[in-house]
């Protein structure tokens, strides 16, 4: 995206916080997150959302847009934090981190995985929905070859399927890769599904059935949350290799970052104390949206009150503990 494209979408955002913000209270203290579109992040906005309305007195909104949109907000003041920044996935992160344009506060979750998952009934069998293990020493990718005929392909029986990632998307290149390397074409196809809910379909479809499947997917996810499911190992993350296909992807640093000039205001020091403080991980993230998957919720606050009081711990790590019992109140706890 050009600089004159940027600018323009930054505008168009700026305007229309400005006149959504026209009927909320005058004076009071106002929080802009930054929304990428994902269920994720749009979980985290909401759970730092909630507890900023509640503990902290402010008002909050999010302002939607790409990855390279938002970050260019927030180094320009536009948005306030930014929840869920995928490192590796801004080539200007470091730099710009480096340079001062904005402040990392934490990491809040670094343990999301990706690659080829199966799931656990297919190597330790579910006794109790009767499905017995098919593929008992599958353990790492190159084993695939001795399983073909336990994951046959839809139109080649002769061969197994793996599905791969979304086109388009840099990682399903690395994993075509991948294939390849191992010579799973030998006996494999290597299936695109066109999108992610054509994916997230075929591994629920083979999973409510007990079906055998091995799938690219990613976490945190609503599936992963849902689903017992096994990532198969491969070599250890190496830089040098890792686009050739040869290696595991490695986990990202997804980190909480604020402005500057948000986070440089006296009156926001001790919600950037909390936000410093604010840690989760990818199982937690999955569950969440698990949660909203199974209740088929689309109310990112009452998905954000389910997950407080269960998880109400969290509020000790977060908040001090005036705070914590605050919000416990809050939240019926």
């Amino acid at each position: 995206m050009n600089k004159m494209m940027i600018k323009v979408v930054l505008v168009v955002s700026l305007l229309a916080l400005i006149t959504a913000g026209c009927g909320g209270s005058a004076g009071g203290k106002e929080l802009v997150l930054a929304d990428c579109g994902w269920d994720s992040i749009k979980f985290h906005n909401a759970v730092a959302g909630l507890i900023a309305e509640e503990i902290f007195g402010y008002t909050w909104s999010e302002i939607p847009g790409t990855t390279a949109v938002l970050h260019e907000g927030l180094l320009k003041g536009e948005i306030d934090a930014y929840m869920e920044i995928w490192t590796d996935n801004i080539p200007v992160y470091e730099g710009d981190l480096a340079a001062g344009k904005f402040q990392e506060l934490g990491v809040n979750f670094d343990d999301n995985y990706q690659g080829f998952y199966v799931p656990r009934y297919v190597i330790e069998g579910d006794p109790e929905r009767g499905i017995e293990a098919s593929a008992p020493d599958l353990k790492y990718v190159w084993d695939l070859k001795d399983y073909p005929h336990v994951f046959p392909d839809d139109e080649n029986p002769d061969k197994g399927r793996v599905y791969g990632a979304i086109p388009g998307w840099e990682i399903d290149e690395i994993m075509h890769r991948k294939y390849l390397h191992y010579g799973l074409d030998e006996n494999f196809v290597y299936f695109r599904p066109g999108s992610d809910p054509a994916l997230s379909a075929a591994i629920t479809a083979a999973y409510e059935k007990g079906d055998p499947i091995v799938a690219y997917y990613w976490e945190p996810t609503w599936l992963l949350g849902m689903y017992d499911m096994i990532l198969l190992e491969d070599e250890p993350y190496d830089k040098d290799i890792f686009f050739d296909g040869k290696c595991m992807p490695p986990p990202m640093r997804v980190t909480v970052c604020a402005s500057n000039n948000f986070a440089d205001q006296e009156e926001n020091k001790d919600f950037i104390e909390f936000l410093s403080r604010y840690r989760t991980s990818s199982a937690l993230t999955s569950e969440a949206l698990a949660y909203m998957q199974e209740t088929g919720t689309d109310d990112y606050v009452e998905v954000a009150r389910w997950f407080l009081a269960k998880h109400d711990e969290l509020l000790d790590a977060w908040l001090n503990p005036e705070d914590a019992e605050t919000l416990r109140s809050l939240l019926g706890k």
